[in-house]
């Protein structure tokens, strides 16, 4: 591949990612994947992760797709964001749509079964422990009034 070339656009699991930044920012444009994950998925695909993404050639991106697909069977299961999935039990890594899938499933058991967090998403209000007496307002503004 010649050095001036680069693809604009690389994509991995159903996502574009851009192809003018470096292998490990670049992943984080896939729902599910931070930063650590990120350069987890580099360095197990053998990339630089801070080569440019467009730059690479076909062989390390199908890698890195390859890495990314199954991603969770190569690292511990601490290292997934479903250690112990509900309706399994065995470690996932949920990424992209399917992901956004399952949070919602979630909060839709949890209003199901009546727990707290549950009510405070139907009602919505904050769910994890905030305060609420000054942040978090909906609907009509509460405040001092000023005098004309």
């Amino acid at each position: 591949m010649d050095e001036e070339e680069i693809k604009y656009f690389v994509r991995i699991r159903n996502t574009d990612l851009d192809g003018t930044k470096a292998v490990q920012i670049a992943l984080t444009g896939i729902k599910g994947v931070g930063p650590h994950t990120s350069r987890t998925i580099a360095a197990l695909a053998e990339v630089d992760p801070h080569a440019v993404l467009g730059r690479l050639d076909d062989g390390s991106i199908e890698r890195l797709s390859r890495v990314v697909e199954t991603y969770t069977s190569l690292v511990p299961p601490w290292m997934v964001n479903r250690p112990k999935d509900i309706y399994s039990g065995e470690p996932r890594h949920l990424l992209g749509t399917d992901l956004l899938m399952m949070r919602d499933e979630d909060v839709n058991r949890m209003r199901k079964i009546r727990c707290y967090r549950g009510i405070r998403h139907e009602m919505g209000q904050k769910v994890r422990g905030q305060r609420t007496k000054s942040t978090g307002r909906t609907g009509t503004t509460v405040g001092v009034k000023r005098k004309k």
